[in-house]
């Protein structure tokens, strides 16, 4: 198994809802916010070679959407999903499989382009996995997440006949790639967790946005049922610390991969390195 690092693009959101109830007065000094009070926030996804197959964890938000709809999000930096394939020598076209880990914009929208009047799979060769407990979550959203479940980034997924389901009660995607679900964040969130050059790698996506997210209470405001949130967090913490886990961050602008370290306030940032340097 060969793991590569996909910058897809940054874009900004409100620091507020990033952290819920966490005062500005704390979270700036792990996420500084600019003078909107926006955070700088990456869209990171990871690729995954394991002999013929090449699976894709999440694709970014795309650039289908309207100029002004992605002003809303202020996408910034050199960075492109298809630019990041090539410079591991990939082409979209070589993509096997896509793993969603949900179906929220930023995570999806990069999995469906448009082609003049068309929206099609940005990844003709691929199987996109997600899983009908979700699914079905997706596609009859509620209120608080229908801004974030938008039908031109998921309906065409099904309409191509590509779309394919994990089994929530089978762990294994692939030898040595696992699947926590998790279901505060969102309905059945899942987590890939790796094992790759004899250590343990949980692509933790918005189970933990950021480093600055480590601590328990620091929920976002984004999260459908907060409380679970913070009771899925602190017991993957402690089994990650327990074992010496590395989180691999999908939103993190300065982080790529941490271990934990654990302080009198609880279990922290330890060391912050690249996934190259594993």
């Amino acid at each position: 198994m060969k793991l590569y690092s996909i910058e897809t693009g940054n874009f900004k959101l409100d620091g507020g809802a990033m952290f819920g109830v966490v005062p500005k007065s704390i979270w700036q000094k792990t996420n500084p916010a600019d003078e909107n009070n926006l955070c700088d926030l990456a869209m990171r996804s990871l690729l995954v070679e394991d002999g013929n197959r090449l699976i894709l964890v999440d694709t970014g938000i795309g650039n289908k959407q309207t100029e002004k709809f992605l002003n809303y999000y202020y996408l910034h930096g050199n960075s492109s999903l298809e630019k990041s394939l090539a410079e591991y020598g990939f082409h979209k076209d070589d993509i096997t499989d896509v793993f969603l880990t949900h179906l929220h914009l930023d995570h999806v929208g990069g999995a469906i382009e448009r082609q003049q009047d068309k929206l099609i799979p940005a990844f003709k060769n691929a199987v996109y996995w997600t899983n009908q407990r979700h699914w079905d979550w997706a596609i009859n959203p509620n209120e608080r997440e229908k801004a974030s479940f938008l039908k031109e980034n998921i309906v065409p997924i099904h309409q191509s006949g590509q779309l394919k389901f994990v089994n929530e009660q089978i762990a294994g995607f692939i030898p040595d790639f696992n699947i926590r679900f998790t279901y505060g964040h969102t309905d059945a969130m899942m987590l890939p967790q790796l094992t790759y050059k004899d250590k343990t790698i949980v692509f933790v996506a918005d189970l933990i946005p950021t480093a600055g997210h480590i601590p328990v209470p620091y929920v976002a405001g984004y999260d459908v049922f907060p409380l679970t949130s913070m009771n899925e967090k602190k017991s993957f913490l402690e089994e990650a610390f327990k074992n010496n886990y590395i989180l691999f961050f999908e939103h993190d602008a300065v982080n790529e991969c941490c271990t934990l370290v654990e302080t009198e306030r609880g279990l922290r940032l330890g060391e912050s390195f690249k996934l190259t340097n594993i």
